[in-house]
């Protein structure tokens, strides 16, 4: 059996519409400012558990302290990316002290005084590494200046500032939290004064400024660490960094919205981050600054034993390693002592504790750049050329051969035998080497006696033989016009005396 439901067209409109208007007036009523509440939809069961394993925010660390260092960043630095200001040098720029802590807490440093300690470090890590030695360069170059002062004057609130002879990067002083406190820093190192001298004023090294916040411990110094902050900068000599951030803000202003999206806005101060406290090995000058030293012995010290020890007759003679010149090459495998051994043998001695932890391969992989930024140009080309057993070439080389009675070990003999009779004949003449680094009569002379095995204090004279047989003294300008691998055959002949000898090359 079939219903069949019989209705006018009219009714059937009058339907439809009427359950379209509920419709709109449902999806209303959805989408209402009434319909959802964040607080009914945060009270449901799974976002409870979510929000029970969230820390409260009680418990959130707050930094005790906040550093505001009173200068621009640059607009030119990556979202990412740290801050970087520019500063001019010796210029003083403010550093604000404020008392970041909440209601009760750390109540033990009401009413006290606290000690900081403003630095200017390397941002560069390889440059922390040989931070002495960087310092103690700029020292020898610019005697009596410090790398930081703090503005007295101009400060505000700090109290007993102090500044070590022995620390010229690092300033300390006393302060209240509860009062204005204001540091005023000047920054005298530029740059430019840490880079290989490779590029321009834009291309120098970044530095930090740091500080470090102790309070009293139970002996009443300052050793308890409170808080570290830092910041990255660049100087520049006198206005260079206002224009060097001028230069900054008239690129990113070339640049299209979507790229600079990509960037930091400049913000009026900069706002030291937090750190790790700096090491307790920090910079101390030594007494004794680390000057290049160039030595030269005067010709009148030299001994027989001298000229005989330094094997200055071989053309491998090493100029750098103050020792033999056969100094035995670092090898790949040499282990972390091996490698501190061959360093003090080479006189490294002072690098020994900044490659405390360098194997021989370890050594072998550092490239000529690496070690002039590490150790400086002067030492860094030497032990570059230590590390390549680079030998010094000599300028010139000189075959000598001395006349000398039967039975001389520099005339070899050759003995035969004909119809049973031994015969002997002096065939070959047995020439030795000289390798000259200086083109001095002296250095010639030394080098006749070590072969010869004359005591250097025996040699009165020694004279060139000449056309016709004449006797021309030796002079300094005679060597420098001899030509390269000269041979000569030495002769000696005894003063009135019969004490001294006079050398005759023919």
């Amino acid at each position: 059996m079939a219903w069949v439901l019989k209705m006018d067209d009219a009714t059937i409109e009058s339907g439809l519409v009427h359950d379209f208007d509920a419709s709109l007036s449902g999806i209303g009523q959805e989408l209402g400012a009434g319909a959802y509440s964040m607080s009914d939809v945060l009270a449901l069961p799974i976002f409870k558990q979510e929000d029970s394993n969230l820390p409260p925010e009680s418990k959130t660390k707050n930094p005790p302290f906040q550093y505001v260092l009173c200068a621009a960043t640059s607009p030119a630095v990556k979202l990412h990316d740290e801050t970087l200001t520019y500063l001019n040098q010796g210029q003083s720029y403010e550093i604000r002290m404020l008392d970041n802590r909440k209601a009760g807490e750390l109540p033990e440093l009401n009413n006290k005084m606290v000690k900081s300690t403003v630095r200017v470090v390397f941002h560069d890590r390889r440059l922390q590494y040989t931070e002495h030695q960087q310092l103690e360069g700029w020292k020898w170059n610019r005697p009596g200046d410090r790398l930081l002062d703090i503005d007295i004057p101009m400060s505000v609130g700090i109290v007993e500032p102090k500044t070590h002879p022995s620390q010229l990067n690092a300033a300390e002083f006393l302060w209240d939290m509860n009062k204005r406190t204001s540091v005023f820093v000047q920054v005298h190192c530029i740059s430019t004064e840490f880079t290989p001298r490779k590029h321009g004023g834009e291309k120098g090294v970044p530095f930090r400024i740091q500080i470090d916040t102790f309070t009293q411990g139970d002996g009443g110094e300052y050793t308890e660490h409170l808080h570290s902050a830092s910041c990255q900068i660049k100087v520049f000599k006198p206005k260079g960094a206002d224009r060097k951030q001028k230069t900054d803000r008239e690129k990113m202003e070339k640049r299209t919205p979507q790229e600079k999206e990509k960037y930091q806005p400049s913000y009026d101060t900069t706002i030291l981050s937090e750190c790790s406290p700096w090491p307790d090995a920090a910079y101390t000058s030594t007494s004794q600054a680390a000057t290049p030293s160039f030595t030269s012995t005067p010709l009148s010290t030299y001994t027989t034993s001298s000229v005989l020890d330094s094997d200055s007759s071989s053309p491998n003679h090493q100029a750098d390693t103050g020792g033999h010149g056969n100094s035995e090459q670092l090898s790949p495998a040499a282990s972390i002592q091996d490698a501190q051994k061959w360093l003090l043998k080479n006189r490294f001695s002072s690098y020994t504790r900044l490659f405390s932890h360098f194997s021989g391969s370890d050594l072998l992989k550092l490239t000529r750049d690496d070690l002039v930024q590490i150790c400086g140009p002067a030492d860094g080309i030497r032990l570059f050329n230590a590390l390549k057993s680079r030998s010094v070439r000599p300028r010139m080389t000189v075959y000598v051969c001395q006349e000398s009675p039967q039975g001389s070990p520099l005339l070899e003999r050759h003995c035969t035998i004909e119809n049973g009779e031994h015969r002997s004949s002096a065939s070959l003449h047995v020439y030795h080497a000289l390798y000259l680094e200086e083109l001095t009569a002296a250095e010639l002379i030394r080098k006749i006696a070590s072969v010869c095995d004359i005591p250097l204090g025996r040699i009165h004279q020694v004279y060139r033989q000449g056309p016709t047989g004449i006797h021309i003294l030796l002079s300094d300008q005679m060597v420098y016009n001899l030509s390269d691998e000269s041979c000569f055959l030495i002769s000696t002949v005894k003063d009135e005396l019969g004490e001294g000898l006079h050398l005759i090359l023919k």
